[in-house]
């Protein structure tokens, strides 16, 4: 059965999980899923560096100021090239749409979006996020602050997610031992192989994601992107993602893509 609500919190700084979220995202949306991207790594404000144009109300505004203004109201749609060179676009089905809720605030606002009330709040929209979505994605920094907390409590589901090195492979154990301590698991373990080195132990890792070029979304431009992505959308969301592949190459679709 797929879930609604998955929190992907990063194991360390700079393991990738904005660009993780987003790709996912893509590839739900790709399946005909209705996709929210909620960002509670407030310190970063990685996802609004993604999305154009003016962003007001942010994620914070909504957890702050107390008023009753809808999720909508913060929300911007991301809108990816709809060029997918692996897959065979007509064999997919319509796709959905992917809408973000992005943090972009002065310090005063963050540090007040951080206060336990602020994230008793939070919760309350990712509640409010999965009665209108299919899926629910919260961006998630390494748990240190509240915002975190709330998102991995509030998900149905947790996915760490690592770097495909050593480093990644100890953040993990230290993450599930904060999990824990919060009282809740680490439900899957996404790897990112950015240096192509497969340096992450297969066995401690639910799908491996490798390097994806170019700005994000591009996980959906080769097979392995393909294949990596229907894995993780399976192990964090129980969704299943059956992909048609395009029957004229890979390796020509791509160029193609590249050159137009």
């Amino acid at each position: 059965m797929a879930l609604s609500t998955a929190a992907l919190v990063g194991a360390t700084g700079g393991a990738g999980t904005t660009r993780t979220c987003l790709e996912l995202a893509n590839a739900l949306a790709a399946g005909g899923d209705d996709v929210a991207v909620l960002d509670t790594a407030y310190d970063t404000q990685g996802l609004a560096r993604h999305l154009p144009g003016r962003i007001d109300p942010d994620a914070t505004t909504l957890v702050t100021d107390g008023s009753d203004r809808p999720l909508s109201a913060g929300t911007i749609e991301y809108d990816p090239d709809p060029d997918r060179a692996a897959l065979d676009a007509e064999a997919l089905p319509e796709p959905g749409r992917i809408v973000c809720l992005p943090a972009r605030a002065p310090f005063e606002r963050l540090a007040r979006a951080k206060a336990p009330e602020a994230a008793q709040e939070l919760e309350q929209r990712i509640t409010a996020a999965a009665t209108a979505f299919d899926r629910v994605l919260i961006d998630t920094p390494p748990l240190g602050s509240n915002p975190a907390v709330a998102a991995v409590t509030a998900a149905e589901r947790v996915a760490v997610v690592a770097p495909a090195t050593e480093r990644g492979v100890d953040a993990v154990q230290t993450i599930r031992g904060r999990l824990q301590d919060v009282g809740t698991n680490a439900d899957a373990v996404l790897a990112t192989d950015r240096a192509g080195t497969g340096a992450f132990p297969e066995a401690d890792a639910d799908a491996i994601l490798p390097q994806f070029d170019g700005e994000a979304p591009a996980g959906l431009e080769t097979e392995a992107g393909v294949d990596a992505l229907a894995a993780a959308a399976d192990v964090v969301l129980g969704r299943e993602l059956d992909f048609p592949l395009a029957e004229d190459g890979l390796v020509a679709a791509v160029e193609s893509l590249r050159e137009n």
